[in-house]
């Protein structure tokens, strides 16, 4: 039998840039994903998902994280 789970939990957190004027930058919205990154601590970084939803000032950036935790391995 193989040691490859079959499935498993993984950890995530969205972030957007303020809705309005500038909800656009995405340098902004990596600066912010960046900032909670690395406020996780070590971490494992699975994926990081961009989008964007058009408003009246242009597409609203958010961002999805998805990692796990060394403690999430028990």
């Amino acid at each position: 039998m193989s040691d490859i789970p079959t499935h498993w939990t993984i950890r995530h957190f969205s972030q957007a840039n303020p809705a309005g004027p500038g909800c656009d930058s995405v340098p902004a919205l990596l600066r912010r994903l960046a900032d909670s990154i690395e406020a996780l601590g070590p971490a494992e970084i699975q994926d990081v998902v961009i989008t964007s939803e058009m408003t009246e000032h242009g597409p609203w950036r958010s961002g999805t994280v998805y990692f796990h935790l060394p403690e999430d391995a028990d």
